[in-house]
């Protein structure tokens, strides 16, 4: 593939409208024709949107009529774009390193929608810089990595189960690891599901059905992940089982660890027998063990509050879902729930609460700032409805806790080299764009091991991992970015061993081989360039983004450069 690195610099500017995202606070026709005057430049033109067939169309041809060898598109944010329009340049026959993207929506006009002539000269200073870069981008070729076929599902729950049974059918080696001395998650401890009211031991014995005669699924009972090393394609991992190491080679991990039920010590007279969480009564409806007729339920306890800010999402539901329960077993019991808001999604969801409301449950709103006093026969709630306070005797308190992260998400964070968000649930790449995806390659995350989801939705999320780790593993090799820290062989002389590179580094990519020298593992950058900005003896470079295509940037921009 051509990377016409000896011709003359010719430079192609497309400058995008995004609809009226761009288009509607500045002139971009002006804009492409400041382009044109721009050194280096040979062709610009604007378009409506550039990420339309016809935008891109016109990528393609002006590369070929005009003998564009670099190519800069304006517009909106590459995190979402760049491949697309790499991919398109190099359709035409160029690298697809000699593309620069110019963010002139999510940088300028979007933060400036108000001041319209600043924010065309701020875009006009920008498509600079990014021309100035563009003209000492270099060809680079892409990394080819080895894939093993092997999928590692970190957890048995619903998510991981479906996981791992997903990759199994599409014919992948598949090993499914679970903590605990069985598998199903919480499910075990369920009486029934909502909104279809299945029995939960039913809906999981079909599982543990299909996990039981699939071919390609081995299961690793009380079993725990102790090491993973390695990168997209290739996971050395050791799992220990009853004080045995055993090692396994994979390609592509799944983490379904799902989370835990918060306990609430010390709150609203919990005592585990007559003030109970939902967990717990779930365990009496198994058990045949309901005797109370007059119910109350407290929602919200433990959760959206200064320690846990967030909503737990499935606890309304799980509520609503063991009071008709209740009132299956016990037509003539008397339930209350004491609700902050009731959060019930979606038409099916929203049917099934005023079914509940049908069957004579009743429903009292109470606010943060007045919350139930709960004594020993009865509870005193302010209801934010009539203005006044109540009284309700009561029998049995039943608590909806929220899910909360498991303790040991942290050691397991740690070995994959994934984040955690503020909660410590783990966090995705991007909540939108890349819900499934961790930040590091061949690494998938489902269920609420992420963020509290119900079953169906459980379920999906473990269906959509499997979909992506396969797009790793139908592959046998995979191709990854080039964009990463390395140390020239000129520069070796620089570096003087102090390790700052490899204590630094987020991604573990660092390591001192054999020789005692530094040695970056391609496929494990990122390119972040934590490490080349903390080099002391700058030896260290990052690809696309050297110290000279950063320069001509700020030069651009009228700084300079101070010996």
């Amino acid at each position: 593939m051509a990377d016409k690195k000896n011709e003359e610099i010719r430079i192609g500017v497309f400058v995008c409208h995004c609809g009226t995202n761009i288009g509607g606070f500045v002139d971009c026709e002006k804009l492409a024709e400041y382009a044109n005057s721009l050194p280096s430049v040979a062709h610009s033109e604007h378009n409506l949107y550039t990420c339309s067939e016809t935008g891109l169309a016109a990528i393609r041809n002006a590369i070929k009529e005009h003998d564009l060898n670099r190519v800069v598109v304006a517009s909106c944010t590459p995190r979402t774009h760049e491949p697309l329009f790499r991919d398109t340049i190099q359709e035409a026959g160029l690298n697809r390193y000699l593309f620069n993207f110019v963010n002139i929506r999510d940088q300028c006009t979007w933060v400036h929608m108000k001041q319209t002539d600043a924010a065309f000269e701020k875009s006009k200073d920008l498509i600079k810089m990014g021309v100035a870069k563009a003209a000492r981008l270099e060809a680079l070729e892409r990394i080819v990595v080895d894939i093993n076929p092997t999928a590692l599902v970190i957890g048995g729950g619903v998510a991981g189960m479906n996981a791992a049974l997903n990759l199994s059918r599409q014919g992948f080696k598949t090993h499914l690891v679970e903590k605990e001395d069985k598998l199903g998650g919480r499910l075990n401890s369920l009486y029934k599901l909502f909104p279809n009211d299945q029995v939960a031991s039913e809906f999981l014995e079909n599982i543990l059905n299909k996990v039981d005669s699939s071919k390609n699924l081995q299961v690793y009972i009380s079993s725990k992940v102790k090491r993973i090393e390695g990168f997209i394609g290739n996971y050395d991992v050791d799992i220990e089982k009853n004080g045995d190491i055993i090692n396994l080679n994979v390609g592509a991990i799944i983490v379904a660890v799902g989370a835990s039920v918060f306990e609430p010590t010390n709150l609203f007279g919990y005592d585990g027998k007559k003030r109970i969480t939902q967990l717990e009564l779930e365990n009496k409806f198994i058990t045949n063990d309901l005797s109370a007729k007059n119910i109350v339920m407290i929602q919200c306890v433990g959760a959206r509050n200064e320690e846990r800010v967030y909503c737990s999402n499935i606890c309304c539901m799980t509520a609503l879902k063991n009071a008709m329960a209740i009132k299956e077993i016990n037509p003539n019991a008397n339930i209350i729930i004491l609700f902050r808001d009731l959060y019930t999604p979606g038409v099916q969801y929203e049917e099934y609460f005023k079914n509940a409301r049908k069957a004579g449950i009743v429903f009292i709103k109470y606010t943060i700032d007045k919350l139930p006093i709960v004594e020993d026969n009865e509870i005193k709630v302010f209801n934010d409805y009539l203005g006044e306070e109540v009284i309700i005797p009561y029998d049995l308190l039943v608590l909806s806790t929220p899910l909360i992260a498991n303790e040991d998400n942290f050691d397991l964070a740690k070995m994959l080299k994934v984040p955690l968000e503020e909660n410590k649930f783990f966090l995705e790449a991007h909540v939108k764009l890349r819900p499934i995806d961790f930040a590091t390659d061949g690494i998938y995350l489902c269920g609420s091991a992420k963020w509290p989801v119900d079953i169906s939705e459980t379920t999906t999320q473990g269906l959509a991992a499997a979909s992506r780790a396969s797009t790793i593993l139908s592959h046998k090799t995979i191709e990854v970015e080039s964009s990463t820290a390395y140390l020239p062989d000129w520069n070796k002389s620089l570096c003087k061993g102090c390790e700052v590179c490899i204590s630094i580094c987020p991604y573990n990519a660092i390591i001192k081989n054999e020789e005692d020298e530094i040695e970056i593992i391609q496929a494990l950058c990122k390119g972040c360039g934590t490490c080349a900005a903390t080099c002391t003896k700058h030896a260290i470079e990052i690809k696309h983004f050297k110290d000279t295509q950063i320069l001509a940037e700020i030069i651009a921009f009228g700084g300079e450069i101070i010996e």
